[in-house]
């Protein structure tokens, strides 16, 4: 006879499931415009995430494949701007 586990008459579930179905969240995310998936993809991007981006394939011999998908580092610059002032030295 097979021996019943202890732990699963006292197992209290930790409540990290989703609360909301599947289908809800798929809509919601279809229902974003183009502009807040780009920006939440350069939010991402900023953070030093890996993001992809998709673009025109510059390989115009390829017909097969009008559009590529690439690292973001590739398309766009992760640089911090930093305002230049003057040289005290020429002052």
């Amino acid at each position: 006879m097979a021996k019943r586990k202890k732990s699963r008459d006292t197992y209290t579930s930790k409540g990290e499931g989703c609360n909301v179905r599947k289908d809800i969240i798929n809509a919601m995310r279809r229902e974003r415009s183009l502009l807040d998936i780009r920006r939440a993809k350069f939010k991402a991007f900023m953070k030093g995430k890996k993001v992809f981006v998709t673009i025109p394939n510059p390989n115009t011999n390829e017909t097969n494949k009008p559009f590529i998908r690439v690292p973001a580092e590739q398309v766009w610059r992760k640089e911090k701007y930093i305002m230049k002032t003057k040289d005290p030295k020429s002052l």
